[in-house]
C-alpha cells in the first residue's frame, strides 16, 4: 500500500505523527511524507533547514519526506500565524505535487491538528493522483478558533464552517481523535463516514532514560508535574490560583514544564504573585521526559472551560498514563470521563483553583501504595486503549478498507 502522508508538522518537531509513520512503515505501507520546515515550536527554523528549502529526503527509518517553503511561526503572533499556516497550504498545493510528479499513491493520510486548511492540498492531491484521502482530525473547526479566541467574527466563523464543510465532504473517511468529536464531524460531513481513533502513547524506543541522571532533578516533597504546551487553552492562570494556595503546605511543589506562547507571561505571573512552590524549568526533548515524570508524585493536566475543550482529550493524557502517575485533571467533558473511567486519578472541574488545589491535598494525603495502584490502573488502560502497535494495525485495517471501498 503506497502511502502519502501530508502533515505541516513533522521530525525533527515533536508529535505523535512522527511515530505513527514509522509505524505505518514497519506494517508494510510504502511511506512518503509531504510537509513543511520544521519550526515549531521556537518559531524559528531548526538547524541545517531553510524557511524557503524545497527538496527531498530519505529518512533512516525508510521513509522519503518531501518538504516544501513556509513562513515560521515567528513570535507567534497572529499575521506571523497566518502567514505560517497559508504558506503552507499554498506551497503544499503548489509546489507539492512537482515535487511528487510520477510518483503514483494509493491513498492520502492527513494529519489535521489546526488549522484543518492544511487538508486542502490534500484534496487537490488526490484528485490528480487518483488516491483516496483519509484525514485524521485532531481539532474542531471552527469551534476551535473561537475558544481559543484567535477568531470572534460570527461572519468569518460562518464562513469558516463553510469551508470545513467542504472539506470533510471531500474525504473517503474522517478519524477523529475523541469519541465527542464524532457527531460534531459527522454533522458537518455529510455522507462521509466518521470513526473514533485516538491518537497512541510514545513507541517503547522513546522512552530510554538518559545516562547520568535525569535531566531535570526535582525536589524532595510531593511534585505535581505538568509537561506539555504552555499556552491559552491550558487553563495556567487557574494552575497558579491552585498553587497560590498550596502555598502553606511547603512539601508540595507545581513544576510546569514546557513552552509555549504564554511562557513569558507565566515567568512574570509567577514572580508578580511571589510563588515559591512554582518552578518553570522550560522545554526538554522528548527523549528525556520518561525521567522527568517518573520523579513526579503526581501528573497534571488543564484546560480551559469551553464547549470545545471539554470535547477534546489532550494528547499529553496518553504519555501520562503510560508514566504509570496518579493523574490529575483540571477539566471537564471527555478529558474527565477519561480519567475517571480509567481510575488513574482524579478529575476537577475546569478552571477551579481551589478544587485543583483540594484535588492536589486529596492526592497527597493518600498512601504511596495507593497512588501506586492509580498509577497502574491508568498503565493498563493505557496498553489496552492507546498501545501504538494495536492503534497502527487498526489504522491499516481503516485504510484497507477504504481501499477496498467500504463505506462503514
Amino acid at each position: 500500500m503506497k502511502v502519502l502522508v501530508l502533515t505541516q508538522y513533522f521530525w525533527p518537531e515533536s508529535f505523535r505523527i512522527n511515530e505513527v509513520v514509522v509505524l505505518l512503515q514497519r506494517m508494510g505501507c510504502e511511506i512518503t511524507v509531504l510537509t513543511g520546515q520544521p519550526n515549531y515550536p521556537q518559531g524559528q527554523v531548526f538547524e541545517g533547514y531553510r524557511a524557503a528549502g524545497l527538496g527531498t529526503r530519505q529518512h533512516e527509518a525508510g521513509y522519503s519526506i518531501c518538504r516544501v517553503p513556509l513562513v515560521p511561526r515567528g513570535d507567534g503572533g497572529a499575521l506571523r500565524l497566518v502567514a505560517n499556516y497559508l504558506s503552507f497550504v499554498l506551497s503544499a498545493t503548489v509546489l507539492g505535487p512537482w515535487l511528487l510528479r510520477w510518483k503514483a499513491y494509493d491513498l492520502i493520510f492527513v494529519y489535521a491538528p489546526s488549522p484543518i486548511l492544511q487538508v486542502m492540498p490534500a484534496v487537490w492531491l488526490a484528485f490528480i493522483k487518483h488516491a483516496k484521502l483519509v484525514t485524521w482530525v485532531q481539532d474542531l473547526w471552527p469551534q476551535s478558533l473561537e475558544a481559543t479566541g484567535f477568531v470572534r467574527n460570527r461572519r468569518v466563523l460562518g464562513m469558516t464552517a463553510v469551508l470545513v464543510r467542504w472539506i470533510y465532504r471531500r474525504c473517503d473517511l474522517l478519524l477523529v481523535q475523541s469519541r465527542a468529536f464524532v457527531s460534531p464531524v459527522q454533522a458537518m460531513a455529510g455522507i462521509t463516514p466518521v470513526h473514533y481513533h485516538p491518537n497512541p502513547g510514545e513507541l517503547v524506543a522513546d522512552q530510554s532514560q538518559p545516562v547520568g541522571g535525569p535531566a531535570l532533578q526535582l525536589k524532595p516533597g510531593f511534585n505535581v508535574v505538568f509537561a506539555g504546551n504552555l499556552g491559552t487553552v491550558q487553563a495556567l492562570d487557574t494552575v497558579l490560583d491552585a498553587a497560590e494556595l498550596l502555598q502553606l503546605h511547603e512539601d508540595v511543589h507545581v513544576v510546569l514544564v514546557g513552552s509555549g506562547s504564554r511562557s513569558d507571561w507565566l515567568q512574570h505571573e509567577v514572580a508578580r504573585r511571589r510563588l515559591r512552590n512554582v518552578q518553570t524549568p522550560g522545554r526538554f526533548p522528548p527523549e528525556v521526559m520518561p525521567g522527568i515524570l517518573a520523579q513526579a508524585s503526581v501528573l497534571l493536566v488543564s484546560l480551559v472551560r469551553s464547549p470545545i475543550m471539554s470535547q477534546t482529550v489532550p494528547s499529553k493524557m496518553q504519555a501520562y498514563l503510560a508514566a504509570g502517575k496518579a493523574i490529575i485533571g483540571s477539566l471537564d467533558g471527555e478529558g474527565a470521563r477519561l480519567l475517571s473511567e480509567s481510575g488513574a486519578g482524579l478529575a476537577c472541574a475546569a478552571e477551579d483553583g481551589p478544587a485543583l488545589a483540594a484535588a492536589v491535598l486529596r492526592l497527597r494525603a493518600l498512601s504511596p501504595d495507593a497512588l501506586q495502584r492509580m498509577g497502574e490502573a491508568g498503565e493498563r488502560y493505557y496498553r489496552q486503549n492507546f498501545d501504538p502497535d494495536i492503534l497502527a494495525a487498526k489504522l491499516v485495517e481503516h485504510f484497507s478498507q477504504v481501499l477496498a471501498g467500504c463505506r462503514r
